[in-house]
């Protein structure tokens, strides 16, 4: 057995916002547990009352927003990632410890290997094989 990657292997994103119970606890989750990037952390609003928090894996164009609960509704997104090593990045997440992941990944006949883990919120990350590169 191959030791994991050390760092993320998730390219793409395919679905861009996440509600969240608290921004500061979920830019650590993404960015110190997951290996994610902050690539935007901005007070708006008349008073800059609001905050606009943006995290991607290294590499990707599409940015995930995590914002706060709006109306008052709880997380339970869930976003599809993509990654040429699907086994790589489960075992560097398994080796981790603390993050809550599927067992193993699956492959199901029609759908590619994949494997779901969740944030502290309930949000759903489903990590996924890469299609081929055209």
């Amino acid at each position: 057995m191959s030791a994991p990657p050390t760092s993320t292997t998730v390219t793409n994103i395919g679905v861009v916002m996440f509600t969240v119970a608290d921004q500061d606890a979920a830019i650590a989750f993404y960015r110190d547990t997951l290996g994610w990037e902050l690539r935007g952390d901005t007070s708006f609003g008349e008073h800059g009352e609001h905050r606009w928090v943006e995290v991607a894996p290294p590499g990707s164009r599409t940015r995930l927003a995590l914002n706060p609960p709006m109306f008052d509704e709880p997380g339970g997104s869930s976003i599809g990632v993509e990654t040429t090593d699907v086994l790589g990045e489960h075992r560097r997440l398994s080796a981790l410890g603390g993050v809550d992941l599927d067992a193993a990944p699956e492959e199901t006949p029609g759908a590619p290997l994949m494997f779901m883990l969740r944030d502290p919120d309930g949000n759903v990350v489903v990590v996924v094989d890469a299609p081929p590169a055209d």
